[in-house]
């Protein structure tokens, strides 16, 4: 148990130093928050006016922004990282070591949530004094929905990472795509009122847009059409069982394709 841990810090360590040799990419992706920010805002103030553009809108687009940000940062930081510690050379020497190979994919997960935290804290703080108050309300309930959540997005990195194993250099481009469709048909910018009834059916088949529409809706006090899904007992449910099960399916996959390339010592391979 020691081990396990003494191997989690000393990886965490590592995702640290790695992140500071590169302080162009650590600059860029804590500017990046900002820009993405003000297209949004700046860019809904154009086609529907300024007039119309309410501090309600702008809780939508940034609170979905929030969880958009992890899940960007859970496909590439948990994902395709695994794909590029085989470019680096890493990956194969990691596994000739005792060390956790759970602890690895947890320290990932850790990098990732304190980090992105601090850009998304960040972000609700420039948006407060620059447009205007965003409504906090149903803070608790709120946060463990947010919990929820993002232990059903890590799951799902967790995935990935398995998927990345398999599609080795293929795994940028599914990165780009996934990062792509789950933020329209999740609705993370925008309500889900506008999306066509075709879509709206796909968007109602992930998870995902379950705890993007109860996370949001919550911090915004439920006005009136919100959740736009389901009722809040039966969103909560779902977030719950994506909370619980992604993970540990995820994890699973992880090992399986592991031991997979492993076995066909296809681990190291460019």
């Amino acid at each position: 148990m020691f081990e396990d841990v003494e191997s989690f810090y000393a990886m965490c360590k590592k995702q640290l130093i790695y992140m500071a040799r590169y302080p162009i990419n650590f600059i860029t992706s804590f500017a990046i928050v900002f820009i993405i920010i003000l297209m949004v805002i700046l860019a809904t103030t154009l086609f529907i006016g300024k007039e119309e553009t309410n501090y309600s809108f702008n809780a939508i687009a940034i609170y979905g922004m929030i969880l958009f940000m992890f899940l960007s940062d859970t496909l590439w930081t948990i994902g395709y990282n695994i794909r590029w510690e085989q470019v680096q050379g890493t990956l194969e020497a990691l596994y000739l070591t005792p060390a956790s190979k759970f602890a690895s994919l947890i320290s990932r997960v850790t990098i990732s949530i304190v980090w992105t935290g601090l850009n998304c804290i960040a972000a609700v703080i420039f948006v407060y004094y620059v447009f205007g108050a965003l409504p906090f309300k149903n803070l608790i309930f709120s946060t463990i929905v947010l919990i929820l959540t993002l232990s059903g997005t890590f799951g799902f990195g967790f995935c990935f990472a398995a998927f990345t194993l398999y599609l080795k250099e293929s795994a940028n481009l599914a990165a780009n795509v996934l990062q792509f469709v789950f933020m329209i048909l999740c609705a993370m910018f925008f309500p889900f009122s506008v999306l066509p009834d075709s879509v709206l059916k796909i968007s109602k088949l992930i998870p995902l847009s379950y705890g993007v529409d109860l996370f949001r809706s919550s911090l915004m006090g439920y006005p009136e059409g919100f959740p736009e899904l389901l009722p809040v007992n039966q969103e909560f449910l779902i977030i719950l069982l994506f909370g619980i099960i992604t993970p540990a399916l995820g994890y699973l996959l992880y090992r399986k394709a592991e031991k997979k390339v492993r076995t066909d010592g296809s681990l190291g391979m460019y």
